[in-house]
Formats: C-alpha cells, sequence, structure tokens
C-alpha cells in the first residue's frame, strides 16, 4: 500500500491580509500550516474572535473546536490523495464514505488486468500452507479471467455475436469494453485497484476513528493508520488528539477522547 498526497490546502494569505484590515484588526495565527490556519481563521469568523484571542494560539484553539464538537469548521480543508497497492475489497468499503468524500477509480471496464496484481490478507501470508491455498485461488481466476476476456473479443469479432451485444456503430473500445466488463465478473476481491480521493479534515477524521477501530477490517485500519501518519504531518493541530494502542496482531487501533467532531 502506498498514499501519495496530490494536494492540500492553500490559504492566501494577502486575501486574509485584507480581510483583516477592511476589519479593522491584527490577527496572526501562530501556526504556519496552511490547513490548521485556515480551519482557525473559519473558526473565527463565526464570533469574529480575531482581536481578543484566547491564549495558547491555533494548537489551544483547534484543540477547543474539537472539545466542543464545532467540526463544521474543519470541512474547509481539503487533501487529494492517490492509493495504489490496495485490494478492490477495501475500495468496496471506502467508497460507502459519501459526506465530504469525492472518489475516482482505476476502471476494469477499460484497463485489461492481464498483468494484474493481488492484495494478500497478512492473516493468510504468514502461514505457508494458507498462502498456498489462496495462491492457487488466485492463479485459477486471474487465468480463467485473462482466458475469457480474449475468447470474448474473438466472438464479438464475429458480426453475427456483436450484433447483438454492440451498437451498430461500435469502435474497437467498445467491443474491447464489453468484453472485459464480462470477463472481470471472475475476478476476486482481492485484485489490486488504484484510486484517488479527495477529503475533508472532519471526514478524514471519521474515517480515521472508525476504520482504525480493532473491530475494522485489517486492510482498512492499514489506511486509517497510515492517513494518520500523513494527517499528523499535513495538519498537526487538527489531529493531534489520536493515540494508537497496539493489538495482539501487531497493527494499531486508533482512538481520540473528541469522537464524531
Amino acid at each position: 500500500m502506498k498514499v501519495y498526497v496530490l494536494s492540500r490546502p492553500s490559504l492566501d494569505k494577502g486575501e486574509l491580509k485584507r480581510f483583516l484590515d477592511d476589519q479593522g484588526v491584527s490577527w496572526e495565527s501562530t501556526s504556519t500550516v496552511d490547513g490548521d490556519v485556515l480551519c482557525e481563521v473559519a473558526g473565527r469568523v463565526c464570533y469574529m474572535s480575531f482581536a481578543n484571542p484566547r491564549p495558547g494560539g491555533n494548537r489551544a484553539y483547534l484543540e477547543h473546536i474539537k472539545e466542543c464538537g464545532h467540526g463544521s469548521v474543519l470541512e474547509h480543508a481539503v487533501w487529494t490523495f492517490l492509493v495504489t497497492g490496495v485490494s478492490r475489497s477495501l475500495t468496496h468499503e471506502l467508497v460507502r464514505h459519501r459526506a465530504g468524500f469525492s472518489y475516482s477509480q482505476l476502471s476494469q471496464r477499460y484497463v485489461f488486468e492481464k498483468d494484474g496484481e493481488f492484495v494478500e490478507p497478512d492473516i493468510i501470508a504468514g502461514d505457508e500452507e494458507l498462502h498456498s491455498v489462496w495462491l492457487a485461488c488466485v492463479e485459477k481466476a486471474h487465468g480463467g479471467y485473462v482466458r475469457l476476456a480474449n475468447l470474448l473479443e474473438e466472438k464479438l469479432a464475429n458480426k453475427d455475436v456483436s450484433a447483438k451485444w454492440l451498437w451498430r456503430y461500435h469502435t474497437v473500445t467498445d467491443l474491447r469494453k464489453v468484453a472485459l466488463q464480462a470477463a472481470r465478473s471472475v475476478l476476486p476481491n482481492c485484485t489490486e485497484t488504484k484510486i484517488v480521493f479527495s477529503a475533508n479534515a472532519r471526514a478524514l477524521r471519521h474515517f480515521i476513528e472508525l476504520r482504525g477501530s480493532r473491530d475494522a477490517d485489517w486492510e482498512m485500519r492499514k489506511l486509517a493508520n497510515e492517513l494518520l501518519n500523513i494527517m499528523q504531518r499535513e495538519a498537526p493541530n487538527i489531529f493531534s488528539d489520536y493515540i494508537r494502542v497496539m493489538l495482539p496482531d501487531g497493527t494499531f487501533e486508533v482512538d481520540t477522547e473528541h469522537k464524531k467532531v
């Protein structure tokens, strides 16, 4: 599993200064991290608390936001991630997170998985017998997929067959798509995929809390921990409250006293 940060919040400090000048106040955040500052600004606008900020700076301010559950101000900071080396089983669960998330995923209708890879669960990979059974199943499924895809293309090249399954004025791409979308039916959930998703800080907190739980799927918990590692660098004051607890399998559960902010 690899996670790439494609984009992050960018605060226009000139526009912020122009706003403060228009309001006749002077204020500067103690943080230099745009995501943390952006959420602080959003919160301070709600009460126009720039002139008389409470002690402790950005970290204390965002800690208070989490304590009182004013999570809506965290929705203004948005990041975009590219994730590779994960299974379609994971992405089936990931895309159930709708509020605050947007997705674009590798298509199995247009991309031929001839050289496709597969994600093996750790509990299986660590046992020689289990791994042997898993590998045999995956290889058989993948072999059947490749054979089906090639046979379907051959059969669809016949005009009598294509007339039934394709529009009259179809392209080679259309033919390939029909073949691949049928063949993919035999691919297992562990087929590797790539997905781009954007999410705001509040949505990410919810994901990390829910999927970082010991009751979550092992692969989802792994992603939640990786995202937490990233977000504690990207927005340390928004994500400062999380702790990790080691589980018997060597992975970590994520917890916080500020749940459902």
